[in-house]
Parts: C-alpha cells; structure tokens; sequence
C-alpha cells in the first residue's frame, strides 16, 4: 500500500519561496506519475504540476512559472519549490500518486 507523507515548514513569508518534500513508502517514484495539489481556504483543489516516472514535469499553466517539482529517487521523494509567494498561496498541499493515493496534507501559511 502506497503512503505519502509530506513534511515543510507551515508559514513562509511572502516573496520568499515555499519547499515541501513528500516521502513515498510503498512505491516506487520511477513508476507511475506523482504530483502536487492544494486547496486554498474556501476554494476548490488546484493542481501545480506532476512528474512523471521517467523524471519529466509538467505544471499549471498558471503556476509555471513560479513551480519547480523535481525526485530523489534514492531516497523515495517527491519535492516541490514554489517561488515568491504571496497571501494567495496560503493552502493545504497535498502530493499524490496517479492511481489516488494521497498524502494527508499539510497547511502552509503565507504570512510576515
């Protein structure tokens, strides 16, 4: 059984950029396609982007710019870089496997 856990720091100051690491147990990072979600308070899921199991990333069109989702495949993780964050990143992030495994989530708060 697949399990993710993500682990980061909860409050990031605006303009600084936001690192989160999501630990896969019970899978393997060169299979499949592995991504990164979250919902900002109030509002729906949004997707950032995904890695696929040969390494390839793909992003939100409207995140692209700022998201960098990138593997440690010697260590089972997944990461995700989201550069000059503003309050409007505040959100549950969660990463997940294609086939629905999801990690719990985690809160990450944009905030001087």
């Amino acid at each position: 059984q697949v399990q993710l856990q993500e682990s980061g720091p909860g409050l990031v100051k605006p303009s600084q950029t936001l690192s989160l690491t999501c630990t896969v147990s019970g899978g393997s990072l060169t299979t499949s396609y592995w991504g990164w979600i979250r919902q900002p308070p109030g509002k729906g899921l949004q997707w950032l982007g995904i890695i696929a199991y040969d390494g390839s990333a793909a992003y939100s069109p409207s995140l692209k710019r700022r998201t960098s989702i990138s593997r440690d495949t010697s260590k089972n993780q997944l990461s995700l870089q989201l550069s000059s964050v503003t309050p409007e990143d505040t959100a549950v992030y969660y990463c997940a496997q294609d086939n629905g495994a999801v990690s719990p989530g985690t809160q990450v708060t944009v905030s001087s």
